[in-house]
């Protein structure tokens, strides 16, 4: 009878027995301790023994307001941290009362259109006192800006804040598609965060390269960090040519992945992507080891969620939190069970907290830095998907860098591939996914879902009016020109910015100057 062969997604062979022979380089360089260069076993040497993760749950819907109450809630259960959810208008720069608006405000996330929306969502919050992630892309500066001008009234000091913006325009164009402008003077923004930031937020991260998306998408483990760290060079390429030190903006750089239900091979995944960003960036010219270490928030595996049997979705999100952990990830949120229907309610979102407080305080996996190391497996398997990665990022240097590979569809075509043959094998049954295609059983779906209400839109137009009615026209209009002459004349956009919202002025006015001034990206 001949052997079976098992895969990955990624298409790595997994054999039988793994044993030391599979582990020879791993047996000569064993002396790599936690903390160190390359960072293979963490970028702290004691890791989660000094400290657990960041404990994020994802959240953002309706109104400011409704979302406010969701994050003190969150706050009272536990979260060490809050990580905000967009609306699709805000995402794109278009304001609530948009005709392009229509139908989508306040569905996929909160909406924000002001100043006064900023300090709604954050009522009660204290800026300097909060690390916030902000999943924001082509309008994350005016976010940043925002959340900026709000520290100020706040009495922040500015120093102290603490949190990231997304601010990852590569991985739009390659799997996500929320892009504005052309990739230059996207680019070209991103550069400004980074440069202001280092001045101003020295504690902020100015970029989270994400390989969320691309993984979504439908990428393999393999392609996902390929991808994001080939973006991630193109950024640090790009600060480079504005003459920014790699070592102050490289300390601020993190990253965003995925964790899949391959436990072993996601673990792998994460232990080789710190290990390949920190040569990248010694190679780019980083000396200082902090600009080299790959630092990290992961997400639970959105799209392996199922909309059968939604309960299952806990045990899948629990196998997923465990590779995230036992890889070493700085900050991890978790799924609800029930987000193939709906956004998560209260109990779904506490029921996925706890997943990430009984993996700290019970399961043991956080009382040792990098348990698995010396694995015969997981060592050969780590070895394995960084040279399938590398194979992956010499292919797109040699058509001269992400940008490029983007513009070529390279990076597109290779999602659009692995995603098909994903979806082939759930068809053809090679693959199973439980109560899916095997396991199935007849369900009445009673899940609770929950429903976001329509008249969000007229309410955020109403606050739309009543702000543009009773604001300053003519600094208004002074901010916009100002604007509008720093994007031709190339000054950091940022100080101009936040003076607009300060001034009033919205985040669809702010997006529509640069549209003008840069065009849209088709």
């Amino acid at each position: 009878m001949p052997e079976k062969q098992v895969f990955t997604d990624s298409d790595i062979e997994i054999k039988e027995v793994y044993t030391k022979a599979d582990i020879a380089s791993f047996l000569d360089n064993n002396n790599e301790a936690p903390g160190q260069f390359p960072f293979t076993r963490g970028v702290q040497p004691d890791m989660y023994r000094g400290k657990f993760w960041t404990m994020r749950q994802y959240a953002g819907f309706s109104t400011a307001e409704e979302s406010n109450k969701r994050y003190h809630y969150l706050l009272s259960q536990g979260v060490m941290g809050l990580s905000v959810a967009f609306d699709l208008p805000t995402q794109i720069g278009y304001d609530s009362d948009h005709t392009l608006a229509e139908g989508e405000v306040g569905k996929v996330g909160v909406a924000i259109d002001s100043l006064e929306d900023i300090a709604r969502l954050f009522d009660g919050i204290k800026l300097d006192e909060v690390s916030t992630s902000m999943t924001i892309n082509a309008t994350g500066f005016i976010l940043l800006a925002l959340y900026v001008a709000l520290a100020k009234k706040q009495g922040a000091d500015l120093k102290k804040l603490n949190g990231t913006i997304q601010n990852d325009i590569l991985k739009e164009y390659a799997a996500r598609g929320t892009y504005i402008y052309p990739p230059k003077p996207s680019m070209r923004i991103i550069t400004d965060v980074f440069e202001w930031c280092s001045k101003e937020l020295p504690k902020w991260n100015t970029i989270s390269i994400s390989g969320y998306h691309i993984r979504e998408a439908g990428s393999t483990a393999v392609q996902e960090i390929a991808f994001t760290l080939s973006n991630g060079k193109a950024y640090v390429k790009a600060a480079l040519e504005k003459g920014l030190d790699i070592n102050v903006f490289g300390k601020r750089l993190s990253f965003f992945f995925n964790a899949h239900n391959n436990l072993f091979e996601e673990v792998a995944k994460f232990r080789a992507a710190r290990r390949m960003w920190a040569r990248i960036m010694k190679d780019l010219g980083a000396t200082d080891t902090k600009a080299m270490m790959l630092r990290f928030h992961t997400q639970t595996g959105g799209s392996t969620l199922t909309a059968q049997q939604p309960l299952n979705n806990i045990s899948r999100v629990t196998i997923q939190t465990l590779a995230a952990v036992l890889g070493g990830t700085q900050s991890l949120h978790t799924n609800g069970y029930d987000e193939a229907l709906s956004l998560p309610t209260e109990e779904a979102a506490r029921i996925a907290l706890r997943t990430q407080q009984i993996t700290a305080y019970e399961s043991g996996v956080a009382d040792t830095v990098d348990p698995l190391a010396g694995s015969f497996f997981i060592e050969s398997l780590t070895d394995e998907v960084e040279q399938k990665a590398w194979d992956l990022i010499n292919q797109i240097d040699e058509m001269g860098g992400s940008v490029s590979a983007i513009e070529q569809g390279f990076i597109q075509n290779e999602i659009a591939r692995s995603a098909y043959k994903y979806q082939q094998d759930i068809e053809n049954g090679s693959k199973i996914i439980v109560g899916v295609n095997k396991f199935e059983i007849k369900e009445t779906n009673d899940t609770p879902v929950f429903k976001i209400d329509d008249s969000i839109r007229e309410v955020q137009s109403e606050r739309l009016a009543k702000l543009r009615s009773e604001r300053s026209a003519a600094d208004a209009a002074r901010c916009m020109n100002q604007i509008a002459t720093a994007a031709k004349d190339g000054s950091n956009l940022m100080p101009y910015v936040i003076e607009a919202v300060e001034n009033n002025c919205t985040l669809g006015e702010i997006a529509d100057c640069l549209r003008r001034e840069f065009g849209e990206h088709k």
